[in-house]
């Protein structure tokens, strides 16, 4: 089963965020990048198919210069066959931008599956698999919490609400929105990162940002409000209720 893993930066979520001067995106100035989180679970997964079934795994990052370049020299030590990097500075373009370069990178290319996270922490809608797919013609599936490759298909575990899922069988080629894969992603040694650093240079596309066909402007970012906080109600369980009942009433519920 070969494997396409579609991985992208967001912003480190431990640093201090702000926002630019005109208060429609953040300021990046300074920030750091980590992979997208769901992005690393579409990559476990990936890695989980081919360790059952054989084939390989290719992973395209997404820009970013220094932070995309430690990210794919750690997907190659936890089991890539092949990392190729997609142009630089590209993190801040919209998911229909980002699905166009992709599969711009995808022409010519032989695979079974494009695997992805479900969503980044940085977009609108969660929707890079689907774009992808639609492009491409292929089957598509998100949500996906397991996949078991088969003869020229893949049985595929969906969530929905609830905790209810559901298996589908899906014919390959096919693109899969990642939710989880079956095992948290793998610890990787930083020797062996080190060594798939000293291990050759990573293959580069140069791309270019594509016309924007999104049809979504941000003309607005800002930080959330801070109330008052929690009225903590002490006392026995019967005072306590009258208290609930009286700021019930008081609301006017």
């Amino acid at each position: 089963m070969d494997s396409v893993v579609l991985l992208r930066p967001v912003p480190d979520p431990v640093e201090e965020l702000e926002l630019n001067d005109d208060g429609t995106d953040l300021d990046r100035d300074y920030l750091g990048y980590v992979l997208n989180e769901f992005d690393d679970h579409a990559l476990e997964e990936a890695i989980l198919l081919k360790e059952a079934s054989g084939g390989s795994v290719t992973v395209l990052g997404l820009g970013s210069a220094d932070e995309m370049e430690q990210i794919l020299h750690t997907a190659l030590a936890k089991g890539a066959d092949e990392a190729i990097k997609l142009g630089d500075d590209l993190s801040q373009l919209s998911v229909s931008s980002q699905a166009e370069i992709f599969v711009s990178a995808l022409e010519g290319r032989s695979y079974d599956l494009i695997l992805t996270g479900v969503q980044a922490a940085d977009e609108l809608d969660g929707q890079l698999a689907v774009r992808v797919a639609a492009k491409l013609e292929i089957p598509h599936v998100s949500v996906v919490v397991g996949a078991d490759a088969g003869d020229g298909s893949v049985k595929v575990t969906k969530e929905f609400w609830g905790g209810v899922t559901a298996d589908y069988q899906v014919q390959t080629p096919a693109a899969l929105g990642i939710q989880a894969a079956r095992q948290a992603p793998r610890y990787v040694a930083v020797s062996l990162i080190r060594q798939a650093q000293q291990g050759g240079a990573l293959s580069e596309i140069d791309v270019d940002p594509p016309p924007e066909t999104s049809g979504v402007r941000v003309v607005s970012v800002r930080v959330s409000e801070t109330g008052e906080g929690a009225e903590m109600i002490e006392g026995d369980e019967e005072a306590a209720a009258e208290k609930i009942v009286e700021i019930i009433r008081g609301a006017g519920v």
